[in-house]
């Protein structure tokens, strides 16, 4: 694929440019242990990661990927405002950039290269993770997953970066570590390189078939240099 009109790069954040699952883990656990629930090893609230707190909370609460059809609102409204205020606590314990992100941040700054977080994560929280790692500043856009009517793996926020930066979709490469992010770029008609270490349900990314795979960031300064 001919990479020369790459001009900018929109990134998934929870697996994709940072582990974030042990803190998601340790607050969905604290939370069920406030409800007098049952908790979950980390590696299966991995596999509930990637479709927005909202979902992730109602997964907690099922003990599985699918939500229980009778799930009590009531109940999802107590247990959400107890991940929020938890998690607001703890959002940085053990959450770290993936190695390599940092390196790879920094040198599509100094190419002077526009790049934008697009993920499902609330944009509370988007912000306040990318401000306590010291890493918001290498973005010119921050949408969450409450930012607009739409989330991945629609278009939409895709689209939305591209308005914003006076781009065709050709020219942003989108970088992420699940379906949703490859589903959202092929729909936006973004080319997409997929992270092989993060949050995909189990599944290995390249079945989603991005245009590139890889198991280091660092790979963006072949597809840009």
């Amino acid at each position: 694929m001919n990479t020369e009109t790459l001009k900018a790069v929109a990134f998934d954040l929870d697996g994709t440019l940072v582990d974030s699952a042990p803190d998601l883990a340790s607050s969905i656990n604290l939370m069920l242990k406030e409800l007098d629930r049952m908790i979950y090893p980390i590696e299966l609230i991995k596999s509930w990661v990637g479709n927005g707190v909202e979902v992730l909370v109602k997964r907690a609460l099922s003990g599985s990927e699918q939500i229980a059809s009778n799930l009590d609102e009531t109940l999802y409204q107590d247990a959400r405002a107890r991940f929020d205020r938890l998690y607001a606590e703890n959002l940085c314990v053990e959450t770290r950039p993936y190695p390599g992100v940092i390196e790879a941040l920094q040198w599509l700054s100094e190419q002077r290269i526009p790049m934008a977080v697009i993920t499902n994560k609330p944009y509370a929280f988007t912000v306040q993770l990318l401000e306590q790692l010291n890493m918001s500043h290498f973005f010119e856009i921050m949408l969450g997953g409450d930012s607009l009517d739409k989330r991945k793996p629609d278009p939409y926020p895709l689209q939305y970066a591209l308005d914003k930066l006076h781009l065709r979709p050709r020219q942003m490469l989108m970088v992420g570590d699940s379906r949703n992010d490859i589903l959202a770029a092929k729909a936006a008609g973004c080319p997409s390189l997929g992270m092989t270490y993060g949050y995909n349900y189990g599944i290995p990314i390249t079945e989603s078939e991005p245009d590139w795979s890889a198991d280091r960031l660092t790979i963006i300064q072949t597809l840009f240099g």
